[in-house]
């Protein structure tokens, strides 16, 4: 307890030590159950806690009074906007009488919390797609950090938090937890994180950061892009495949029933031979006919008749035989042709099979890469 008579001496202290104290500090005398003098440090303050404010009968400062007594209490920030530790000392006139308190408050950070504004700064700035850094108590963003390349403009400190979000299941799990979420909420995609924060095995906060996602889902994007592609220009060209094969072994039939047709031309020849030699044969068998007719005289006249039509039909049959000859090699020189052709062809269906082989391979060893650069998405 603390007499009337010493309350100036202990502003005097306040007043002299209240600039000095880590992490700030409030002192205040409640004169039966308003504050008529307040005093806190300069990085430090409590709206609310101001002269002329009156207290409510459940805190420290009328508990105090009420009680006669030193009273340290825990204050949740729901009640003035940030966790506090308050001890109210009782005041008593000279007859001893409690007449006020004096009430020092400590702003009871958790060691995060306390060092928030120092590290988050730069730890926002070390991140390639730029990070925000958040801290909740357990209702309410608490503390916030942005980098100079992303921001979450929607969560401000005060924010309350909602079942959905990701600080409120982890204060309800104790458990850290992450997730990604696509650009339908927040528009952009982004990875989220959450760990709880404890004081004597109780949840008190939480601390998190959100990283946007754009390169990752951009890269996943084009490697499913670029994997439907590849599949395909894949399936095309084993249509292609297909198709060259069936063209080779048309084109190795072609070739084969053109050496055929080679060999009937020879045949021809060999036929065309054959008749010029019936047709020479024939021609002497005419003229041995004629030889003997004239021998014959009268009674051989009609002989010779018959002997010299078949000289004629022998002189015609051997006239035929060159062109048959002349048309017949005419056919060989383009079949020998269309033979060289099919020849090339059939070598250019070969160096396709085999080209479209080697784009196949190189195919599919993209594919392998693409489906390679959607893992390496998906970890970033």
């Amino acid at each position: 307890m603390i007499a009337l008579s010493e309350l100036n001496s202990c502003k005097a202290f306040a007043e002299a030590i209240a600039a000095y104290v880590p992490g700030g500090i409030f002192f205040g005398y409640i004169d039966g159950d308003t504050i008529t003098w307040a005093k806190s440090s300069d990085d430090f303050t409590v709206d609310v806690l101001k002269v002329g404010y009156k207290m409510a009968a459940d805190t420290a400062a009328m508990q105090a009074i009420n009680q006669n007594k030193t009273i340290t209490k825990e204050v949740p920030r729901s009640v003035y906007g940030i966790r506090l530790l308050v001890i109210a000392i009782p005041v008593a006139n000279e007859s001893g009488h409690t007449v006020g308190s004096l009430m020092i408050a400590f702003p009871k950070l958790h060691p995060v919390a306390a060092s928030f504004n120092d590290f988050a700064p730069i730890v926002a700035e070390m991140f390639h797609e730029g990070a925000f850094l958040y801290m909740t108590d357990l209702n309410q963003i608490a503390y916030r950090q942005a980098s100079a390349k992303f921001d979450m403009p929607a969560l401000t400190v005060g924010y309350k938090l909602t079942p959905d979000d990701l600080p409120y299941k982890v204060i309800q799990s104790k458990q850290p937890m992450a997730y990604e979420i696509d650009e339908s909420k927040y528009g952009v995609p982004v990875y989220i994180t959450a760990y709880p924060l404890f004081e004597d095995d109780h949840v008190v906060a939480t601390f998190g950061l959100f990283l946007p996602k754009a390169t990752a889902s951009t890269l996943r994007i084009m490697a499913n892009n670029l994997e439907s592609g590849l599949s395909g220009i894949s399936a095309a060209i084993e249509e292609l495949t297909s198709s060259a094969s069936e063209i080779h072994t048309n084109e190795q039939s072609l070739n084969d029933s053109i050496t055929d047709i080679i060999g009937i031309t020879e045949q021809i020849n060999d036929v065309s031979a054959f008749i010029k030699e019936i047709a020479d044969e024939t021609k002497m068998l005419g003229l041995n006919a004629a030889i003997e007719a004239a021998r014959a005289g009268d009674a051989g006249r009609g002989f010779g008749v018959v002997a010299e039509e078949i000289r004629k039909l022998s002189d015609q049959s051997k006239s035929t035989v060159p062109k048959i000859t002349e048309l017949t090699n005419n056919i060989k020189i383009k079949v020998e042709e269309a033979s060289k052709k099919s020849q090339s062809s059939l070598s250019a269906t070969q160096e396709q099979a085999a080209a479209t082989e080697e784009i196949t391979a190189s195919l599919e060893e993209i594919s392998s890469m693409s489906e390679e650069l959607a893992k390496i998405a998906q970890q970033l």
